[in-house]
């Protein structure tokens, strides 16, 4: 029997459907590529997934995408992996990102509003955007930089990192970056891969009130980073620039028109990095054209976001909704940066960014959301929120109180859009849907052009049962590759060994029979707290040098309130004591050499940490045992070295539960 469609928390009214982009855009391409005109959003992503070519090639014409040298074709080829998207075309992502200044109506209106602790909007216009973009983008050249380059950032949430960025891409150089809370060797483990050509860079940054030196970092990083050819130096703290680096003003002072570099669709735009739970962070490459046309679906016809709307996404530089955040220029919407604590002077401080920014669509964390409704914050009550039509949240799935919260304490006539995707793709698989309701804990839909399904073991697709979130199509921001990753094997490795020549994404995940998605969080064993992953091999490599620890374990888990419980379980060596001066070491360390978010919330000691029979940790197992499941469905008990350990995680797991 199919169960009954719940009654949906929020539906949007005929007005709202009717000026949505995604309405119009089916309209369109109903008229001028035989897309369905008739059943609404679930037609138009059947009709997506169906005549995947046709779609896409629907996106880049309705967006207008400039093709300095056109497509033969829009798919070379299908196979996963191995797309191959838009073969013989050429573009930049940067031109895309600025076309708004090129209008003398719009050049002057804000294309940034940054703010800091202080909490006052300070914008930076189109035209200036462009200017300084255009200076510095003569001036990389002028170094020496060229296609194909590696240039990053070790950068906070502020405009600096967004010129940047988007100078390195009309280079046709490729971007990666981190941010600064990143201790020096999280930072190499990543950079180190990539050998970039030249690093931006702070002197330090505020963050809870307090300024953070990081010039001792920064040092660092130009000492194990042999291949920079030059150190840009942003005094955010006001400090002079060290001997032999650049200061960023002499760079961006020009008046010159930016020059962007046509590159092939695939050529890569930037390189962001997985956690690392295995080893070294994974370096994923994506390309401008696939980025740029990604996101144009997203931003321009999931979120609705175009010319006078203001996009505010609570992120930083570390994170992919960095990236997904800035692309909100290539749809001429104004884009929010904040950089600071997200709950600095108060919990409620977003809200009030929120309110002065004049946000139309803000997003955050699902924890950040729970933390507030525990901290009894009242939004609409305390902030003038009636600019805001959506608040979407990701980095974990939003409970179902966490949906109620907002629709009682912000509006009800709210738009509630719980996203889910991954840095992997830079994207979402499933979220928002301007013109679908939503219903309490579950993602309006899939996302267009995405054939995501929810697999068993067997490769069987899966409705109103969980299973492991596959797409079964290619989507142009899959990675092109991994960065020294000969002949794609660590790549295969990561997504297509489990079903070969499908996506698996590492999420349990629920099609319902009314379309919409619940996510149920990682079927693997990454670290995933307010959204910025981190592999747990960071986490022993640093606490492991500790010579007080023999060996640990790391689990993160989410809590049934959206919570996210992180602890440390540690084997101490012959002579040690875990008291609170162990405890306030380990975590100093993991603050200092990796992230102040990764701090574990409980430090355990345990008599020796399980492994399989090949001597690897046991994390997935484990974390099923925190969870309350029983033992004999969690782990094989015949691949573990010493199956008896297993008992305490059981118990402790039991002892939560109640």
């Amino acid at each position: 029997m199919t169960p009954a469609t719940p009654q949906p928390l929020w539906s949007p009214g005929p007005e709202r459907i009717a000026a949505a982009a995604v309405t119009r855009f089916q309209d369109w391409a109903a008229e001028h590529h035989g897309a369905p005109a008739e059943g609404g959003y679930p037609a138009l992503h059947r009709w997506s997934v169906d005549e995947l070519d046709t779609f896409w090639q629907a996106v880049a014409e309705w967006f207008e995408v400039r093709f300095t040298t056109p497509y033969e074709e829009v798919l070379g080829s299908r196979a996963m992996p191995g797309a191959h998207w838009f073969p013989g075309a050429t573009l930049n992502y940067a031109e895309h990102a600025l076309r708004a200044a090129e209008d003398p109506a719009r050049a002057g209106e804000p294309a940034l509003l940054c703010v800091d602790e202080t909490q006052e909007p300070v914008p930076v216009t189109w035209a200036e955007l462009r200017r300084q973009v255009g200076s510095l983008a003569a001036e990389l050249r002028a170094l020496g930089v060229r296609p194909g380059d590696r240039v990053s950032g070790y950068l906070p949430n502020i405009p600096q990192a967004v010129t940047a960025f988007l100078a390195t891409a009309a280079v046709g150089a490729v971007w990666t970056s981190c941010a600064p809370d990143f201790g020096a060797r999280s930072v190499l483990d990543r950079f180190q891969q990539v050998e970039p050509v030249v690093l931006f860079t702070v002197d330090g940054y505020r963050y809870g009130g307090k300024e953070h030196d990081r010039t001792a970092a920064v040092a660092e990083l130009r000492a194990e980073l042999p291949s920079l050819r030059a150190v840009v130096h942003i005094p955010l703290l006001g400090t002079p620039a060290p001997e032999g680096t650049l200061e960023w003003s002499a760079l961006t002072v020009a008046d010159t028109e930016p020059v962007f570099e046509a590159v092939p669709f695939e050529h890569p735009l930037w390189v962001l990095y997985s956690s690392g739970t295995t080893g070294l962070p994974k370096a994923i490459v994506q390309s401008q054209g696939g980025i740029l046309l990604e996101h144009l679906k997203q931003i321009g016809l999931h979120c609705d976001l175009g010319p006078g709307d203001r996009f505010f996404w609570y992120t930083s530089t570390g994170w992919m909704m960095w990236n997904f955040l800035v692309s909100g220029l290539l749809t001429g919407t104004t884009v929010v940066l904040y950089d600071g604590s997200p709950g600095f002077p108060d919990t409620g401080a977003q809200w009030r960014i929120a309110e002065r920014t004049r946000a139309t669509l803000y997003g955050t964390s699902a924890a950040y959301v729970m933390a507030c409704k525990k901290a009894g914050v009242h939004p609409s009550r305390d902030f003038d929120l009636s600019s805001v039509g959506c608040v979407a949240t990701t980095g974990s799935p939003l409970p179902p109180d966490g949906f109620r919260w907002l629709h009682d304490e912000v509006a009800e006539d709210l738009w509630i859009a719980s996203v889910s995707g991954g840095t992997d793709v830079c994207s979402c698989f499933a979220g928002a849907v301007p013109t679908l309701p939503v219903h309490i804990g579950e993602l309006q839909a899939p996302c267009l052009g995405t054939d995501l399904q929810s697999w068993d073991p067997a490769g069987k697709p899966l409705v109103d049962e969980v299973g492991e979130l596959v797409v079964t199509n290619p989507m142009p921001s899959m990675p092109t590759r991994f960065w020294n990753d000969p002949e794609d094997a660590r790549y295969r490795e990561s997504y297509f060994d489990t079903y070969p020549g499908v996506w698996r994404h590492g999420d349990w995940i629920t099609l319902t029979g009314h379309g919409s998605v619940v996510i149920h969080g990682r079927s693997d064993s990454t670290l995933n707290r307010q959204g910025v992953r981190m592999g747990s091999a960071d986490i022993y490599e640093a606490v492991e040098r500790l010579p007080e620890i023999k060996e640990s374990l790391v689990i993160g888990l989410e809590e049934p309130d959206g919570g996210y419980w992180m602890p440390l379980f540690v084997h101490l060596a012959p002579g040690a004591a875990l008291d609170d001066a162990l405890r306030d070491k380990v975590k100093r360390t993991i603050r200092e050499q990796l992230s102040p978010r990764h701090v574990p919330d409980e430090i355990i000691e345990v008599p020796a940490v399980p492994h399989t029979l090949t001597g690897k940790r046991i994390e997935v197992p484990v974390k099923r045992l925190l969870q309350g499941t029983p033992l004999e469905k969690a782990v094989n008990i015949g691949s573990v070295d010493a199956p008896a350990l297993l008992a305490f995680y059981e118990e402790l797991g039991r002892t939560r539960k109640r």
